[in-house]
């Protein structure tokens, strides 16, 4: 019998606690999304840059069969690729849970919030933002809504407003931050501001022992990204997996980012790049952030993050989290999963402690 907590998000039950963290661009697609569901876990799909790049399409109307304007709701262009990602991934994972997170900085969050839905994909994640009318749109469609929160307040306010589940990120985790604390400093007082909704923790989750510490303080889930990276299943190119294999402690680093946020990154030439001159020249192909200066702001995220993807780690930006000098050799999604949770269940027993059944 499992030590291990019961994760419950509206209805939802994966054999096992951990969801897989989304990762843009194009780190975690259909591939490392269904390999995750299949091993017992929640796999995420990041719907960065997967918007409709034909622009002069015909708007969907409809979204899982309903009728948007009855619902008082705009035409969207439908996402064709993410929507595709979402196809394949059900496919590969017929019984498994596919979610998307998608970013609410991004430009086109509309569109792919709606295609996600219509797609078929399982839940959906919120981070980078925050957009009260998401709650609404996703209560209209019976769809769960995950927050990525950092503080209390946020928290709070995420499951009064209906969020099914709440992910605390903290400081030490990968891409994108809303707060410089550390994880076991910020996840005792969001366990305790949120009152009937799981909370799970996200950020420097390496191993079983920290899996457990994060069940000792309340939390029913973690969240673990850069670990799945190093897999073999993971959507992104071999030499972008060998970056972060080799990468060492002091290369994880903080750096700014055109979204308006800080970012943990791994030090490369890009980034000593972008330190020495203030600014890297680009241009503007995809309008991807709400925010973002285009052509002003001091680097191209969707170029950067497109070519590290595509294993180009010397002109690409490569975004993990604290642990990244950790990581030391590719595993197998099923092979990881299952190590994790041996790890937490023995940490579990060794501490005596059960959480089966809260």
């Amino acid at each position: 019998m499992s030590r291990l907590p019961e994760l419950v998000i509206a209805g939802l039950k994966p054999k096992y606690p951990i969801i897989q963290g989304g990762m843009g661009a194009k780190v975690s697609l259909h591939k490392l999304a269904a390999a995750v569901a299949n091993a017992g876990g929640m796999g995420v799909i990041s719907a960065v840059l997967l918007q409709e790049k034909d622009r002069t399409k015909e708007p969907k109307k409809t979204c899982k069969g309903k009728n948007l304007e009855e619902l008082g709701m705009k035409p969207y262009l439908y996402a064709t690729e993410l929507a595709e990602e979402i196809k394949k991934a059900k496919e590969l994972a017929p019984n498994g849970l596919i979610g998307v997170n998608i970013m609410y900085a991004l430009t086109h969050f509309y569109e792919l919030l709606l295609t996600a839905i219509d797609a078929g994909a399982d839940f959906i994640i919120q981070g980078a933002g925050f957009g009260k009318d998401v709650f609404k749109i996703c209560k209209t469609f019976d769809i769960p809504l995950i927050e990525i929160v950092s503080t209390p307040k946020g928290a709070a306010l995420s499951e009064r407003l209906g969020a099914s589940a709440i992910i605390v990120e903290s400081v030490e985790a990968g891409g994108h931050l809303g707060t410089d604390k550390g994880l076991w400093e910020v996840l005792p007082d969001i366990v305790k501001a949120v009152k009937k909704i799981p909370v799970i923790a996200a950020g420097g989750i390496f191993d079983g022992k920290d899996m457990a510490k994060a069940f000792e303080m309340g939390a029913k889930g973690v969240q673990i990204a850069t670990r799945f990276i190093a897999t073999y299943e993971c959507d992104a190119d071999q030499k972008f997996k060998e970056y972060i294999i080799n990468a060492k402690p002091e290369d994880s680093i903080f750096i700014k980012s055109p979204v308006g946020m800080p970012a943990h990154a791994v030090r490369n030439p890009f980034t000593e790049r972008l330190e020495k001159e203030g600014k890297i020249p680009h241009g503007c192909h995809y309008n991807c952030l709400k925010t973002c200066a285009k052509a002003d702001s001091i680097y191209c995220i969707a170029d950067a993050l497109l070519a590290s993807a595509a294993g180009d780690v010397v002109n690409g930006l490569v975004f993990s989290g604290s642990n990244v000098g950790r990581v030391n050799r590719m595993y197998h999604v099923d092979e990881l999963i299952q190590e994790l949770v041996n790890e937490c269940e023995e940490e579990l027993e060794r501490k005596n402690l059960n959480f089966r059944g809260e």
